[in-house]
């Protein structure tokens, strides 16, 4: 079966096989549009910990505020930071610098939209308004760079799956999985290879690092969720605090407090 087959099968249709790039992908430089951002930082690029930190502006020119108390503690993959393909164009090859691969471990550096929230809830807790996805048995992500429907989301029925469907399954009763908020990384469109899966989602323990998604406390990613508002077109901006230092004007970023 061709591509095409497979996702109309699927349900996915042409309009997930193809997505526009951002517009901020065309500058280099945040669009005005985007009126939240959340920014994590890590110390280097090898840090599997970081600072997750809330800003957001009123309209286009405007200053940006930082909206969350105190930074919150989060944990990035367990080798680190890696170059990703997001919203705006990055150094791929930069010396001491790698660039995001699939099972290597790390989470993608760069900026990304925020996408879908994927939860086994049968809503979205209260006060969240961002796209809402109920996680079931027919729900799928594939991280299999040699699928057709790489790096996307996926519903099979589960009374006749595909061969893959045990390792490509997205309700596993898994607590750190009960939220797991799409970061649009290697998105728009997937690069086989390149990196797949990443998510906010809540972290094993304090010291205990992803395999490349950002993870957080519970307490803490329930007030992000409710913080953040589709309207806003949230993105996040995941990098070592010297490539975000270096970053601040050509992107248009908020100076840290």
């Amino acid at each position: 079966m061709n591509v095409r087959g497979f996702l109309q099968l699927t349900g996915l249709g042409l309009a997930a096989a193809v997505l526009p790039v951002s517009a901020a992908g065309e500058s280099g430089r945040l669009p005005d549009s985007v009126r939240q951002i959340v920014v994590g930082l890590a110390d280097n690029w090898s840090s599997s910990k970081g600072k997750l930190y809330l800003f957001s502006r009123p309209g286009p020119g405007r200053p940006w505020r930082m909206d969350s108390p105190a930074p919150m503690p989060v944990l990035f993959g367990r080798n680190g930071l890696a170059w990703g393909n997001g919203a705006l164009p990055v150094p791929h090859g930069q010396p001491g610098a790698p660039s995001k691969r699939e099972k290597d471990k790390r989470a993608p550096a760069g900026c990304f939209r925020i996408g879908t929230l994927y939860s086994y809830a049968p809503s979205a807790p209260p006060g969240v308004s961002l796209p809402y996805h109920r996680v079931t048995a027919r729900d799928c992500w594939i991280d299999d760079p040699a699928h057709p429907a790489y790096n996307r989301h996926v519903a099979v029925d589960p009374a006749n799956p595909p061969p893959w469907y045990e390792k490509q399954r997205m309700r596993l009763g898994d607590f750190a999985y009960e939220f797991l908020l799409e970061v649009r990384h290697n998105s728009d469109p997937p690069v086989p290879g390149h990196g797949s899966a990443i998510f906010f989602h809540l972290r094993r323990g304090p010291d205990i690092p992803s395999a490349g998604c950002t993870t957080m406390a519970r307490p803490d990613i329930l007030s992000m969720l409710r913080w953040l508002h589709p309207g806003a077109n949230p993105h996040y901006v995941c990098l070592p605090r010297t490539e975000y230092s270096a970053r601040i004007s050509a992107w248009g970023l908020p100076p840290l407090p």
